[in-house]
């Protein structure tokens, strides 16, 4: 079972000053209080299609991560591994058509996966929700604007439109997990069935909704952050330029100031 959860937004900002901010929202506590979580962000690739012009990169995020406490006392410590923050890590790829005038990124967890799979989409774009079916289409079947299109410049639109989907999967008592959890049991050798035991009084299929519920209630809360550290992003960017933004920054860390 997939449980998903759809909200949209928009932002105040032009596309290209949206896409910016979503680059450098872990830039910083400094620049963003909300991203404070975040422990390190590492660019793994980023190159520009010479046929599309479109930039495509792949990040990976280090978080502080604490399970929900509800998940926390329904599971046991052997999967969980207690309470307290740990760290977690999370691969984000993105793709930017500066030209179209949207952004497709995917964030999903690479720790806990056995016990919750989390996928987040988001499409950024200068066109509302409700009017870009036939944008989307094209994009995911990968076609180039057509060449009198792309000749008629697009008017830089006030606001950005964000779609975001969260998927939520628990696999948590199926064979597959069960066999990860026999490999990576210590030497006790009952443990495994325990967990075994644990599962089968439980009910895999009950166990997985209730992970999956469990998440997605949290969704609304953590979207509201995520949005408040953005629009914060946004303002700075707004009210001082980029350069200026990022000078301050480096200065406040005691790093280099670029010229």
């Amino acid at each position: 079972m997939v449980l998903t959860h759809t909200t949209n937004h928009a932002y105040s900002h032009p596309f290209p000053t949206v896409t910016l901010a979503f680059f450098l929202r872990y830039y910083s506590p400094k620049l963003n209080p909300f991203s404070s979580h975040v422990l390190s962000t590492d660019t793994i690739s980023s190159r520009v299609d010479p046929d599309t012009g479109r930039l495509h990169t792949t990040r990976i995020h280090m978080k502080k991560t604490r399970l929900p406490s509800a998940v926390v006392k329904l599971l046991p410590t052997s999967v969980t591994g207690g309470a307290g923050d740990k760290s977690s890590y999370v691969l984000e790829t993105s793709i930017v058509d500066i030209k179209e005038g949207w952004m497709k990124t995917e964030s999903r967890n690479l720790n806990y996966t056995g016990v919750l799979s989390v996928l987040e989409q988001q499409h950024y774009s200068v066109t509302p929700p409700d009017q870009a079916v036939s944008a989307s289409s094209s994009e995911d079947a990968g076609i180039v604007s057509t060449a009198l299109t792309s000749a008629v410049p697009r008017p830089l639109s006030p606001n950005t439109y964000v779609t975001t989907t969260f998927s939520y999967r628990s696999s948590l008592g199926s064979k597959r997990q069960d066999k990860a959890v026999v490999e990576s049991a210590d030497a006790d050798q009952t443990s495994p069935r325990r967990f075994g035991d644990w599962i089968s009084g439980w009910g895999a299929k009950r166990i997985q909704s209730s992970i999956e519920s469990i998440a997605s209630n949290k969704t609304d809360d953590q979207m509201i952050k995520s949005r408040d550290g953005m629009r914060i992003v946004l303002e700075r960017l707004r009210n001082n330029s980029v350069i200026a933004v990022l000078r301050e920054l480096r200065r406040r860390e005691g790093k280099a100031v670029f010229e």
